[in-house]
């Protein structure tokens, strides 16, 4: 069935979950990318792994990438996997809110899926059911998969994703501080029930973000509060939690990203823009005393298209 020497490549966008109000409803594509090729071998796995993350990553069946292959490939009623050498270059950083996880499990099922003879291979509604199922939510694979702002909820028939074209005007900037928050710690530290208000404060702001982020940017201070989850992850990351707030202050769209601890602002054209990266060198230079911890400052863009096959499969000659 796989052919010694196949070769798919393909580039995948991190993403930003929650964005702001919508927990666990809304996805964000980033214009921050994970590389991946992959080789069919006779045997076993190879792997050439640089970037984010490499150094500590299994060099086994257990990396993410290969548990993704193969959950594809049984999809697709394939129990064997073949002889696979990755190689991957890894620029989202680990456990900051950026769907390092998410991109690795989403670059898996799709380099399986290239690597499978035409009538084996999945549609793009099994790909979401195989990428979500992995991550347990489908608010950071959709991005990932199809670009733009995604909303995603579970249906009787499985997980489904109506992926939102964005405003050209908005553009993410992060602050990627230099520690980890797990996402199974941030979601330890939600309640088990939230007041009423909140619950309604949150439905309103969710729905106007969709507004700001297609029609309106001019909206999204007031759309991207929340009372759901970051109040509540404050405590997990207390530098992220001041930077946001300080940033709001200031007239800024920012919220955490995902579960943290990466902070996100998403400005409106040019001019807030260059606002936010100023504001962001001014607070990260006047928190450094307070708060032990470095902070890199990025200017991103919305990533409209989502994952992207750089060569199809092919065998490599040699």
């Amino acid at each position: 069935m796989f052919e010694i020497g196949q070769r798919v490549e393909l580039s995948v966008p991190g993403s930003t979950g929650n964005v702001g109000p919508g927990y666990d409803s809304l996805g964000l594509a980033l214009g921050h990318y994970d590389d991946l090729a992959v080789t069919v071998t006779e045997g076993g796995l190879e792997f050439e792994l640089h970037g984010e993350g490499s150094a500590s990553v299994p060099r086994t069946a257990e990396h993410l990438v290969v548990r993704a292959m193969r959950a594809a490939f049984r999809a697709a009623g394939v129990e064997q996997l073949p002889g696979l050498r990755l190689e991957a270059t890894n620029r989202i950083p680990h456990g900051r809110g950026m769907g390092s996880s998410a991109t690795a499990v989403v670059a898996g099922v799709l380099a399986a899926n290239a690597l499978l003879p035409a009538g084996r291979a999945l549609g793009d509604t099994q790909l979401l059911q195989v990428a979500a199922a992995m991550e347990g939510h489908p608010d950071n694979v959709a991005p990932s998969l199809y670009g733009g702002l995604v909303i995603s909820w579970s249906g009787a028939d499985g997980y489904c994703s109506a992926p939102v074209a964005v405003h050209e005007d908005i553009v993410p900037v992060v602050a990627v501080p230099d520690f980890e928050v797990p996402t199974r710690l941030a979601r330890s530290l939600l309640p088990a029930t939230v007041p009423h208000h909140d619950a309604s404060v949150n439905a309103g702001r969710t729905a106007l973000l969709v507004e700001a982020m297609t029609r309106s940017p001019e909206l999204l201070l007031p759309a991207t509060e929340d009372r759901l989850h970051q109040p509540y992850r404050a405590a997990a990351m207390p530098p992220s939690a001041r930077l946001m707030t300080a940033l709001r202050e200031r007239g800024l769209p920012a919220m955490i990203s995902g579960a943290g601890p990466t902070v996100l602002v998403l400005a409106a054209g040019r001019e807030q823009t260059e606002q936010a990266e100023r504001a962001l060198a001014e607070l990260v230079r006047e928190g450094a005393g307070a708060d032990p911890v470095s902070w890199r400052v990025l200017r991103l863009r919305v990533d409209g298209q989502g994952a992207k096959l750089v060569r199809h499969p092919q065998k490599i000659q040699g």
